[in-house]
């Protein structure tokens, strides 16, 4: 199933690789009375590379392929099943690297999709198991590709969606795996998405509703025929998710006449549902489909935590055994056909993940890597859920890191107030998790307490919530974020003249905002591919949104309509830029196709015509977000420096940090210390 929603959410892998170095600690940065102060994690270890992630087994159950680097990059490998240390490259990518990779359901190919530079038109890739041939199944231009079904009845054939003929559009094709053949099963005239069966037939199909919302359609031979209306006020969270076996319902993440997300069984002819999970306090987050049955055999509900529960007993019983001998929170992610065998990711707040391999029949549990080994013996901290209560009542679920050897009360509330980063997650619709979160780890270990919030608009916790932030970019929704921070105040984590906010995509506009309309709350701010003008945003969205526009127009404001361009007008940093008063980092890629450059170039143009000191730091080989390890230490390391200036926190120096990355500082180097001295004599290097 496809369905295009708007995610203006940053992209960075989490990563590892080398050993730590020492740097002297900042006197600002740590009071005298916290003692025992833990070394420095190598940003390298953070952002790096992982040294493997991404494990799958394949349909037939005899060989493990898993993502790692091949001479820095990252590539597909594979290995037999019970011989991963024998696992061979599959790719031999030397430029922006591989992140995403499934098995084809004949288990002779391995399929991966694979961008340019960060311009997410991203092509669908088939690697031959045996021979080792690598062909591009969708060579188009100006096409991104979409799985839109794989079926474990099809050995040959799956159905994917190219916007290859209309932009706007994603076309249904079948692809046939071992000729590359597509034929043309759907020519979509501006539906969101597509759910099919296992016989690769479409059954249902979503239109766009004016004033947005969807109606779902049931395929009747060659028409489509009305069966069920999602209106706006449900339409992020309710969504046909799959076809149930026997192909007389679908299952359905659903919200009408409720609050949260629930799962249900939708009949196909009549619309009756029946309600298979809910929760109060959240939507259904997850499911999983047991690969035999085709039944829902587990669903996820993540308020604080993701918990995991069965739904058929057998899968209660092999939860049981992994949860006795895993610790962590535990996602499937993958299953041969017949079921016996599954790929296992395990992750904790306090350790990356770890890859495993589970036999059903046996009930053996293998643990076969960490995506991060070398973390294993550095010290981590732990990760807070709490909630925080915004000024109208609403309950914002957030996540507080505190640097580890910190004293705390026996609420967990340091002892004597840290310097504070406010990291803001993208999207908006999105959210923040509990887990093991790189950028968490790399601030605490710094010397800062690291709050992040879920402010209203954020998903996973019902409509309502999602809704409240409709037309409140920069308003209620920012409102939110202020209240955390004088709640972190309050409870003596900061000080209200220590608190940086930083984020990437939403989170960077959440930067730019908190720096324009609240100009002194902030000591600084690190805004990531964040858009400074609503207006030009709205206006140059990727040509493949334009049936989630309606959509984007209520939700943010109508480009259409005076009073919305008024409205977006009125919330956009850029119109406000004068009012900022404290040092701003901007960070872009040259590529990204959702917040273009010209987000970044014109906030900084404005801030310079009003003598405003800004930092602009331009990736010219990425796209929203930095995929490259090299950009990422550099970007990182560059951070680290600006946050010691402006909070005095601990750093590693920049040293090396900058090799290999394509690093463009066009404007504002010497606002940061040590970082004009450090491009003296440096040559960007991009992907290739």
């Amino acid at each position: 199933m496809t369905r295009r929603t708007l995610f203006l959410t940053l992209c960075i892998l989490l990563t590892a690789a080398c050993a730590p170095r020492d740097e002297p600690v900042p006197e600002t940065a740590m009071s005298e009375a916290q003692t025992r102060i833990d070394d420095l994690i190598d940003r390298e270890l953070l952002f790096g590379n992982p040294e493997r992630m991404q494990l799958r087994i394949s349909p037939d159950g005899r060989h493990l392929s898993y993502i790692a680097p091949l001479e820095g990059v990252l590539n597909v490998w594979a290995a037999p099943v019970d011989d991963l240390d024998s696992a061979r490259p599959l790719t031999r990518d030397t430029g922006r690297g591989i992140f995403r990779h499934f098995w084809a359901p004949d288990a002779k190919h391995v399929l991966f999709l694979q961008d340019t530079g960060g311009d997410e038109n991203f092509l669908l890739h088939a690697i031959n198991l045996e021979s080792g041939e690598i062909r591009n199944l969708t060579p188009f231009e100006n096409t991104t590709a979409e799985v839109v079904h794989i079926s474990p009845r099809h050995a040959d054939t799956i159905l994917v969606g190219l916007n290859n003929r209309d932009e706007r559009f994603h076309d249904v094709h079948r692809l046939t795996l071992s000729t590359g053949e597509l034929e043309l099963v759907e020519e979509n005239e501006g539906f969101l998405g597509y759910v099919a069966d296992d016989d690769l037939q479409v059954r249902l199909a979503m239109a766009p509703r004016p004033g947005g919302g969807m109606d779902v359609l049931r395929k009747d031979g060659d028409d489509f025929t009305h069966l069920l209306t999602i209106e706006q006020e449900d339409d992020m969270v309710s969504a046909p998710v799959a076809m149930a076996p026997g192909g007389e319902h679908f299952y359905m993440l659903d919200s009408r006449d409720r609050n949260t997300g629930a799962l249900a069984r939708i009949h196909l002819d009549s619309g009756e549902r029946e309600i298979l999970a809910a929760d109060d306090r959240a939507d259904v987050a997850g499911v999983f489909v047991d690969v035999v049955s085709r039944e829902v055999a587990a669903y996820a509900v993540n308020y604080k935590k993701p918990e995991w529960t069965a739904l058929d007993p057998d899968v209660q019983r092999d939860f049981q055994r992994l949860n006795a001998a895993i610790d962590g929170d535990l996602q499937i992610t993958s299953q041969s056909h017949d079921g016996r065998l599954w790929t296992i990711y395990s992750g904790e707040a306090t350790a990356p993940g770890t890859a495993h391999l589970y036999d059903r029949d046996s009930g053996r549990i293998e643990t076969l890597f960490s995506t991060q080994p070398a973390l294993a013996e550095q010290p981590l901290t732990p990760m807070q859920p709490l909630v925080i209560e915004s000024r109208d009542g609403l309950d914002l679920v957030s996540y507080l890191s505190l640097p580890r050897w910190v004293e705390t009360d026996d609420e967990g509330r340091p002892k004597e107030p840290l310097p504070m980063v406010l990291l803001v997650h993208g999207g908006p619709w999105a959210r923040d998790s509990y887990g093991f979160h790189s950028e968490h780890q790399w601030l605490a270990n710094r010397g800062y307490a690291v709050l992040s919030v879920n402010f209203r608009g954020s998903t996973g916790f019902g409509k309502d919530f999602i809704n409240a932030g409709d037309r409140e970019w920069g308003r209620a929704m920012h409102d939110d974020l202020i209240d955390a921070v004088d709640w972190a105040v309050e409870q003596g984590i900061t000080r209200s003249d220590s608190v940086a906010i930083m984020g990437g995509s939403y989170g960077g506009y959440a930067t730019l905002a908190g720096l324009a309309f609240t100009p002194d709350v902030f000591a600084c701010g690190v805004d990531i591919v964040g858009p400074s003008n609503l207006e030009t945003l709205l206006e140059s969205i990727p040509p493949y949104w334009e049936a989630f526009f309606e959509n984007l127009a209520t939700r943010v404001g109508d480009p259409r309509t005076d009073d919305g361009r008024a409205l977006l007008r009125e919330r956009s940093p850029l119109h406000r830029a004068e009012d900022i008063k404290r040092p701003l980092l901007i960070a872009q890629g040259a590529n990204d196709p959702r917040v273009k450059q010209a987000e970044s170039d014109q906030i900084v143009e404005a801030m310079l015509a009003n003598e405003l000191p800004v930092t602009y730091v331009l990736y010219p080989d990425e796209g929203h977000g930095f995929a490259r390890p090299q950009n990422r230490l550099a970007f990182y390391g560059i951070t680290e420096l600006f946050l010691t200036e402006c909070l005095g926190g601990r750093h590693q120096a920049l040293e090396d940090s900058l090799a290999g990355s394509s690093t463009q500082v066009p404007t504002g180097a010497e606002f940061i210390t040590g970082l004009k001295e450090a491009l003296e004599g440096f040559e960007p290097v991009m992907a290739h």
